[in-house]
């Protein structure tokens, strides 16, 4: 009958052709070709056995994705796998031929692009998410060597008797900042990587860090702490032959020295941009630790992101009304967030960890890790997988760090070492922190550096001790809906 697959004089090659598709080897040994089958299923089993050698834990697989010579070697893995099986699956279909099955023309060229399709479409998908991954990589991340240089702290105050400035240069140092060369991470003591988010707001000159967050992480113990500086403290001191000031300090808001290094560049020496230089620098002296690494990224980025999941839960404990809330195309607006379990979209979300016109900077530092929290725990993988690109997209145009590519899967494997539940967080903010007010009436008050640098070599050396007499526990707490 024309209708029919196959006839009964010898196997199906489609159902062979199938079999090998899946396994190869086992459509040679539907046609009765052993020896073949048995060498194609010996080349299977050693595939398998290699490829659960390099991919045998979740440490493994991430590692692999976020090295760059590991996702070229898998592109070319793939495009041999998928070669196998096209050329498997197409022996399979001649042996089934020769040996006497049969198929109606239409109904074979039918299935071979039916099964063509179920063949390509796996790589391909796979060869999109690699590609993009590669480029994320090698974009986001330095392509530098592994060793870097970091300066050396000194802790200084950086302010006169009296909190004034003595003075300002017109002319930029040229004194060269003392570097050390890093060792590597497992020598170190701590391991301090500095986390800012920067505000590009249109109608802005530069970039503003409004978050600043150091992560100091114990590589031995996998102990971890959290360090977060204010945008709004003043007289922060440099290190020694940074900036044209006469402080030895940066004056004006912590906020704006990155557009400091933008604007006097030779003031800032050492191996990264001046901006970098001059962040990195200030950090380091005003906690008392070095900083080996900073990852920037622009708040307003992550607009998409959450557009992209779909939105994210927030409990909001308060009403908030802010009457001028900048929008991202520079016009200001009324915005007024309800108390209780919101639904925001991104840029809702963005708003709710912008503003602080209703409160304070304070209040903001707060909402803006209880938002970043909320989409990191609700982000749904499906989501995540489907919009990939998008993701890689955003985090490339809004993304730097001179974290170096090869680092990566030292990162990875450092992870599963850090307990989460545990990191010990602390903010630097009035009234604790607080020395004294400025005395030129402008905006901005003078941070306790020495009583800083304390608190943060209890919270390194011990701390449990930390969290019980700095009251640490109690604070970071992100809040949530009562229950009913």
């Amino acid at each position: 009958m024309a209708s029919r697959l196959s006839t009964s004089r010898g196997p199906s090659p489609l159902v062979s052709a199938v079999a090998s598709a899946l396994l190869p080897g086992l459509g040679q040994w539907l046609v009765g070709d052993r020896k073949k089958a048995r060498t194609l299923f010996i080349i299977d089993g050693l595939t398998l056995l290699i490829l659960l050698f390099f991919f045998h834990d979740k440490v493994s697989i991430v590692t692999a994705f976020v090295r760059p010579s590991s996702l070229a070697l898998m592109m070319v893995i793939n495009i041999v796998i998928l070669g196998y099986r096209v050329w498997a699956a197409d022996d399979a279909y001649r042996s089934a031929t020769e040996m006497g099955g049969s198929v109606t023309r239409i109904a074979g060229i039918t299935a071979m692009l039916a099964l063509g399709f179920f063949l390509l479409v796996p790589h391909v998908v796979f060869g999109y998410y690699d590609l993009v991954q590669y480029s994320l990589i090698t974009t986001v991340f330095d392509g530098g060597e592994a060793s870097a240089t970091t300066t050396i702290v000194s802790t200084t105050q950086g302010t006169t008797d009296d909190g004034a400035v003595t003075g300002q240069q017109e002319t930029t140092s040229s004194t060269t900042t003392t570097v050390v060369e890093q060792t590597p991470w497992d020598e170190l003591d701590r391991l301090n990587i500095l986390l800012l988010g920067g505000d590009f707001g249109v109608g802005r000159t530069g970039i503003r860090t409004d978050t600043m967050i150091t992560v100091s992480i114990d590589p031995k113990t996998g102990e971890a702490a959290m360090f977060q500086v204010p945008r709004n403290w003043t007289y922060a001191p440099l290190p020694e032959g940074m900036g044209i000031w006469d402080c030895d300090c940066y004056p004006e808001l912590t906020n704006e020295l990155w557009i400091m290094g933008e604007r006097y560049p030779d003031a800032f020496p050492g191996p990264g941009t001046p901006s970098e230089n001059a962040v990195k620098g200030m950090i380091s002296e005003f906690l008392g630790i070095p900083i080996h690494y900073y990852a920037l990224v622009n708040l307003d980025g992550f607009v998409d992101i959450i557009d992209s999941i779909g939105g994210v839960d927030i409990y909001v404990p308060e009403r908030i009304v802010d009457n001028e809330y900048p929008l991202l195309d520079g016009t200001l607006t009324k915005i007024v967030i309800e108390p209780g379990q919101q639904r925001m979209s991104g840029e809702e979300a963005l708003a709710y960890a912008r503003t602080r016109h209703a409160d304070s900077d304070y209040f903001r530092m707060n909402r803006q890790k209880c938002v970043l929290e909320a989409a990191m725990e609700q982000t749904d993988p499906t989501s995540l997988i489907l919009n990939f690109g998008k993701f890689a997209d955003v985090i490339k145009n809004t993304t730097t760090t001179d974290i170096p590519v090869d680092l990566l899967p030292k990162l990875v494997e450092l992870l599963p070492a850090i307990d989460i539940e545990n990191v010990v967080s602390i903010r630097f903010i009035p009234p604790e922190y607080h020395l004294k007010y400025r005395d030129d009436g402008k905006l901005g008050a003078i941070a306790n550096i020495d009583l800083v640098q304390e608190h943060v070599q209890l919270v390194i050396a011990d701390p449990e001790r930390a969290k019980i007499e700095l009251n640490l526990q109690e604070s970071e707490e992100c809040p949530t809906a009562p229950e009913s």
